[in-house]
C-alpha cells in the first residue's frame, strides 16, 4: 500500500509540474501586471511624469549617455514605488539580464568614487538611483503600449501589440568594465560579451583574419549609436558564417545566446528564432587591436537584427553594447503587422 501512494504522490506533483509549465504566464502578462502595480502606486505628480501616451514622440528619443530624461527616475521614488519599479524592469529581461542591468547601475558608485580624485576636468553626477521609468499608453494584455528603463549605460525598450512583445533597442554599457582597485576588484558586468568574442577571433585561420578585421583602428563608438532606426551603409562586412568552420559557427552562436538571453524566455527565443532563420547568412566583423586590454569593436549582422559592441573609451575599459532589429526597434513591424491586420493598412 505504501509503496502504491509514493507512486501515486510522484505522478500527482509531476502532474501538477507539467500542467503549471503548460499554464506558464506569458511575458507580455508579467509585463502588463508589473506595469499596472507599478503605475497604481504614483502620486498624479508622479505619474504625470512616468505616463505617456502611446503616440508622444518621447518613445522613440532613447539614449545611453548621462543625461537628463524624462520619466520617473528611482530618486524621485519611495521605497515600496522603487520595488514595484525594479518588478516592471525584471518583467523586461531575464535573471541574467536583470543581474546585468542593476549592476550596471550600482557602477555609478565606482564612478563617483574613481572621478572624484580627478578633480582636472568637471564630471556628470553619478547616482545608481538616476535611471528612469517611462511607460506608453494603457498597459493592456490586448493593447498596443510600452516601456522603458534608462538611465546612463542602460536603455530597454519594449512594445507591446496584442500580445506581441518586442525588445530592442536594447542597450547594456560597463564603466569601467573592470573594476580595477577597490573593494570590487575584479568585476566585469559584461564578462561574456568581450570573452566570447576573443573566442572566436582567436579560433580564425590568418586567412580569415583578414577577412574579418574590417578596420585596423576601432570605432570610437558604436556606429548605430542613438539612432531611432539602425542602419549601416553598404553593404555586411566582415566573415560571413558560410566561411567558418563548425566549431566557429558554434562559437558565434554562443555569443548571439548570450546577447539573446538578455531577455525573458519566450524574447530569447523569438531572438535566437532570427538567427535560425539567418542561417549561415550573418557576417563578423573585428576592428582594432586583437590583444586584450586594446582598443576593440565587433558587430554581428543578420538581415533582420545586428549586434555591436565597442571598448573603446577610458583606456580600453569603457564597453558599450547594443542588440537591434533592423525593422523591429519600437515594435515598428509588430505595428505594422497590426494595422494590416485591423485596417487594411
Amino acid at each position: 500500500m505504501r509503496h502504491w501512494f509514493l507512486r501515486l504522490a510522484a505522478l500527482t506533483i509531476g502532474a501538477i509540474l507539467l500542467t503549471s509549465a503548460y499554464y506558464r504566464i506569458s511575458s507580455s502578462t508579467v509585463m502588463t501586471q508589473a506595469a499596472q502595480h507599478f503605475l497604481a502606486s504614483l502620486t498624479p505628480e508622479q505619474h504625470a511624469k512616468a505616463a505617456f501616451t502611446f503616440q508622444d514622440d518621447e518613445r522613440l528619443n532613447w539614449h545611453f549617455i548621462p543625461r537628463e530624461r524624462k520619466g520617473l527616475p528611482l530618486l524621485d521614488m519611495t521605497p515600496p514605488q522603487r520595488a514595484l519599479a525594479h518588478a516592471v524592469l525584471s518583467a523586461g529581461l531575464s535573471q541574467q539580464g536583470y543581474i546585468k542591468a542593476v549592476t550596471i547601475m550600482s557602477l555609478e558608485d565606482v564612478l563617483k568614487q574613481l572621478e572624484a580624485a580627478d578633480t582636472s576636468q568637471p564630471h556628470p553626477e553619478r547616482n545608481p538611483e538616476k535611471y528612469y521609468f517611462s511607460v506608453f499608453g494603457e498597459p493592456s494584455d490586448t493593447g498596443t503600449w510600452g516601456f522603458r528603463v534608462e538611465g546612463h549605460h542602460v536603455s530597454q525598450n519594449f512594445t507591446v501589440v496584442n500580445g506581441k512583445i518586442a525588445g530592442s533597442p536594447s542597450f547594456f554599457g560597463a564603466n569601467p568594465a573592470e573594476v580595477r582597485e577597490g573593494q570590487r576588484k575584479g568585476l566585469r558586468v559584461l564578462a561574456a560579451e568581450e570573452d566570447l568574442a576573443r573566442d572566436l577571433l582567436e579560433s580564425l585561420t590568418p586567412e580569415q583574419k583578414k577577412v574579418a578585421i574590417v578596420a585596423p583602428e576601432a570605432y570610437k563608438d558604436i556606429l548605430t549609436v542613438a539612432s531611432r532606426k539602425a542602419a549601416l551603409e553598404g553593404q555586411p562586412s566582415g566573415l560571413s558564417a558560410a566561411k567558418m568552420t563548425k566549431k566557429q559557427f558554434d562559437l558565434l552562436l554562443m555569443l548571439l545566446s548570450s546577447y539573446a538571453n538578455n531577455m525573458p524566455e519566450q524574447l530569447a527565443q523569438a531572438r535566437m528564432e532570427q538567427v535560425k532563420k539567418a542561417g549561415t547568412n550573418m557576417f563578423f566583423a573585428w576592428a582594432g587591436v586583437e590583444q586584450r586590454g586594446g582598443p576593440h569593436y565587433y558587430r554581428i549582422q543578420a538581415p533582420a537584427f545586428l549586434i555591436e559592441y565597442d571598448n573603446t573609451q577610458n583606456n580600453a575599459n569603457h564597453i558599450h553594447s547594443v542588440w537591434r532589429d533592423f525593422n523591429g526597434d519600437f515594435g515598428l513591424d509588430l505595428l505594422a503587422m497590426h494595422y494590416k491586420a485591423s485596417h487594411g493598412q
